[in-house]
């Protein structure tokens, strides 16, 4: 869309060059502008609007009690209602993975539970969770635990072979939730 300006007397008026594909032609927008709709400055403050309703999208950090600070991510970012939880592993609180991968899995999935709550959602909330393993034989040990913490209808996931995660990690969990 191009305005170019016209002078008609002491008056200067805008004419919107449009593209015939879109819909609009110039006789619909000269009728609009008869019944005084569209002046340019609304014209201009309606094209800002909708080109920075994005930029201006909130996002609000959630760090649940007691989470570290400092690191170069942030354990969960909630944006226009809809969350998302960094990958968590299944160390404790000192930093302590189980033995027992099962156990390591429940720790994992209490982490992300944890971030959840901070942020006013559950595992109902969940539409999308990514799981990633550093042994794929692995897989039903993990989805033993996994089903029961998230309740039916369960959400769209993924599950990834990797070579290695951080520390002693045998699992990664992310989770991306909705109201």
């Amino acid at each position: 869309m191009v305005l170019r300006p016209i002078r008609s007397g002491t008056e200067r008026k805008y004419s919107v060059v449009l593209h015939a594909n879109r819909g609009i032609t110039q006789s619909s927008l000269a009728e609009i502008r008869g019944h005084g709709i569209l002046t340019p400055m609304k014209l201009f403050l309606s094209m800002f609007l909708l080109l920075t309703a994005a930029a201006f999208a909130e996002k609000k950090v959630i760090m649940p009690p007691g989470a570290a600070t400092g690191r170069p991510f942030s354990p969960a970012i909630l944006a226009d209602g809809t969350l998302y939880v960094a990958g968590q592993t299944g160390a404790d609180k000192k930093g302590v993975y189980a033995e027992k991968f099962e156990d390591e899995v429940k720790q994992t999935l209490d982490n992300v539970g944890e971030i959840l709550k901070a942020a006013g959602f559950t595992f109902a909330d969940a539409v999308a969770v990514q799981v990633y393993l550093t042994d794929m034989e692995l897989f039903p040990n993990m989805n033993s635990v996994y089903t029961k913490v998230f309740p039916e209808p369960r959400p769209a996931r993924t599950t990834v072979g990797v070579a290695k995660l951080v520390g002693k990690a045998r699992i990664e969990i992310t989770v991306t939730a909705r109201k």
